[in-house]
Protein backbone atom coordinates (compact mmCIF):
# COMPACT_ATOMS: atom_id res chain seq x y z
CA UNK A 1 0.00 0.00 0.00
CA UNK A 2 1.04 3.54 -0.74
CA UNK A 3 2.39 5.48 1.81
CA UNK A 4 0.16 8.41 1.86
CA UNK A 5 -2.70 5.64 1.95
CA UNK A 6 -1.33 3.42 4.72
CA UNK A 7 -1.03 7.22 6.53
CA UNK A 8 -4.37 8.09 6.08
CA UNK A 9 -5.73 4.31 6.90
CA UNK A 10 -3.53 4.25 10.13
CA UNK A 11 -4.56 7.82 11.37
CA UNK A 12 -8.16 7.08 10.72
CA UNK A 13 -7.56 4.20 12.86
CA UNK A 14 -5.95 5.88 15.71
CA UNK A 15 -9.29 8.22 16.09
CA UNK A 16 -6.79 10.80 15.27
CA UNK A 17 -7.55 13.99 13.13
CA UNK A 18 -4.69 15.49 11.50
CA UNK A 19 -4.40 18.41 13.41
CA UNK A 20 -3.73 15.91 16.42
CA UNK A 21 -1.03 13.67 14.76
CA UNK A 22 0.82 16.94 13.41
CA UNK A 23 0.90 17.68 16.90
CA UNK A 24 2.46 14.24 18.12
CA UNK A 25 5.03 14.25 15.44
CA UNK A 26 5.43 18.32 16.04
CA UNK A 27 4.68 19.60 12.36
CA UNK A 28 2.20 21.40 10.98
CA UNK A 29 -1.79 20.21 9.83
CA UNK A 30 -0.37 21.02 6.21
CA UNK A 31 2.43 19.02 6.32
CA UNK A 32 0.08 15.60 7.20
CA UNK A 33 -2.47 17.01 4.55
CA UNK A 34 0.63 16.66 1.74
CA UNK A 35 1.53 13.18 2.91
CA UNK A 36 -1.77 12.05 3.05
CA UNK A 37 -2.51 13.42 -0.28
CA UNK A 38 0.89 12.16 -1.83
CA UNK A 39 2.64 15.89 -2.55
CA UNK A 40 4.97 15.12 -0.70
CA UNK A 41 6.45 11.96 1.01
CA UNK A 42 7.87 12.07 4.49
CA UNK A 43 11.39 11.27 5.34
CA UNK A 44 12.31 7.68 6.65
CA UNK A 45 13.08 9.29 10.12
CA UNK A 46 9.37 11.26 10.13
CA UNK A 47 7.77 7.98 8.93
CA UNK A 48 9.65 6.19 12.09
CA UNK A 49 8.03 8.92 14.42
CA UNK A 50 4.62 8.78 12.53
CA UNK A 51 4.56 4.86 12.90
CA UNK A 52 5.46 5.36 16.56
CA UNK A 53 2.66 8.21 17.18
CA UNK A 54 0.23 6.29 15.43
CA UNK A 55 1.10 2.53 17.56
CA UNK A 56 1.79 0.84 14.10
CA UNK A 57 5.03 -0.93 12.93
CA UNK A 58 6.93 1.27 10.55
CA UNK A 59 6.91 -1.39 7.73
CA UNK A 60 3.14 -0.59 7.30
CA UNK A 61 3.59 3.03 6.41
CA UNK A 62 6.45 2.04 4.18
CA UNK A 63 5.74 1.50 0.47
CA UNK A 64 7.32 -1.60 0.55
CA UNK A 65 6.96 -4.25 -2.98
CA UNK A 66 4.68 -6.94 -2.32
CA UNK A 67 7.16 -9.26 -3.50
CA UNK A 68 9.55 -11.66 -1.81
CA UNK A 69 12.27 -10.60 -1.13
CA UNK A 70 15.57 -11.74 0.86
CA UNK A 71 15.06 -12.04 4.83
CA UNK A 72 18.25 -10.99 5.85
CA UNK A 73 18.90 -7.93 4.01
CA UNK A 74 15.43 -7.53 2.15
CA UNK A 75 16.29 -6.94 -1.00
CA UNK A 76 13.13 -8.23 -3.73
CA UNK A 77 14.37 -11.18 -5.70
CA UNK A 78 13.19 -9.13 -8.53
CA UNK A 79 16.35 -7.37 -8.51
CA UNK A 80 18.63 -8.34 -11.29
CA UNK A 81 20.90 -10.83 -10.45
CA UNK A 82 19.62 -11.49 -7.09
CA UNK A 83 19.98 -15.09 -6.89
CA UNK A 84 18.76 -17.28 -4.17
CA UNK A 85 21.47 -18.68 -1.29
CA UNK A 86 22.22 -22.27 -0.96
CA UNK A 87 21.45 -24.80 1.65
CA UNK A 88 24.83 -27.29 2.22
CA UNK A 89 23.73 -29.92 0.62
CA UNK A 90 23.42 -27.56 -2.22
CA UNK A 91 19.07 -27.04 -2.70
CA UNK A 92 18.20 -23.67 -3.00
CA UNK A 93 17.10 -21.96 0.14
CA UNK A 94 13.88 -20.09 -1.15
CA UNK A 95 14.17 -17.30 2.33
CA UNK A 96 17.71 -15.71 1.68
CA UNK A 97 19.43 -14.03 -1.04
CA UNK A 98 23.47 -15.80 -2.13
CA UNK A 99 24.80 -13.01 -0.76
CA UNK A 100 23.69 -13.45 2.95
CA UNK A 101 23.41 -16.95 2.51
CA UNK A 102 25.23 -19.55 0.79
CA UNK A 103 26.47 -23.12 1.53
CA UNK A 104 24.60 -23.11 4.81
CA UNK A 105 26.67 -19.68 6.15
CA UNK A 106 25.28 -16.35 6.73
CA UNK A 107 27.52 -13.68 5.20
CA UNK A 108 26.71 -11.04 8.12
CA UNK A 109 26.77 -11.69 11.97
CA UNK A 110 24.42 -8.29 12.97
CA UNK A 111 22.03 -6.21 11.00
CA UNK A 112 25.33 -3.72 11.47
CA UNK A 113 27.37 -5.67 8.91
CA UNK A 114 23.98 -5.76 6.73
CA UNK A 115 23.50 -2.31 6.92
CA UNK A 116 27.12 -0.85 6.32
CA UNK A 117 27.71 -3.45 3.17
CA UNK A 118 24.29 -2.91 1.56
CA UNK A 119 23.44 0.39 2.43
CA UNK A 120 25.61 1.62 -0.60
CA UNK A 121 23.55 -0.33 -3.15
CA UNK A 122 20.44 0.91 -1.75
CA UNK A 123 22.04 4.19 -2.49
CA UNK A 124 22.30 3.31 -5.96
CA UNK A 125 19.70 1.81 -6.66
CA UNK A 126 17.29 4.48 -5.39
CA UNK A 127 18.95 7.60 -5.39
CA UNK A 128 18.66 8.15 -1.68
CA UNK A 129 21.06 9.59 0.64
CA UNK A 130 23.71 7.03 3.04
CA UNK A 131 21.98 8.28 6.13
CA UNK A 132 18.30 7.83 4.43
CA UNK A 133 19.26 4.39 3.13
CA UNK A 134 20.83 3.37 6.54
CA UNK A 135 17.54 4.51 8.77
CA UNK A 136 15.56 3.01 6.45
CA UNK A 137 17.29 -0.35 6.73
CA UNK A 138 17.69 0.36 10.35
CA UNK A 139 13.70 0.36 10.25
CA UNK A 140 13.39 -2.57 7.87
CA UNK A 141 15.79 -5.34 8.75
CA UNK A 142 14.51 -5.82 12.43
CA UNK A 143 10.94 -7.00 10.85
CA UNK A 144 12.33 -9.90 8.40
CA UNK A 145 12.32 -13.53 9.69
CA UNK A 146 16.57 -13.62 10.10
CA UNK A 147 16.92 -11.19 12.35
CA UNK A 148 13.52 -11.14 14.24
CA UNK A 149 13.22 -14.98 14.93
CA UNK A 150 16.60 -15.79 15.48
CA UNK A 151 15.90 -18.25 12.39
CA UNK A 152 19.54 -19.46 11.23
CA UNK A 153 17.68 -20.51 7.88
CA UNK A 154 19.23 -23.67 7.39
CA UNK A 155 17.57 -26.22 5.98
Amino acid sequence: MATKDALVQARKEAGLTQEELARKVYVTRQAISRWETGETTPSIDMTKLLASALGVPVTQLLDLPAEPACQCCGTPFSVPNMERGHNTDGSENPAYCKWCYDQGSFAYETMDDVIETSAPYLVEATGMSLDEAVSFMGALLPTLDHWKSGDDGRA
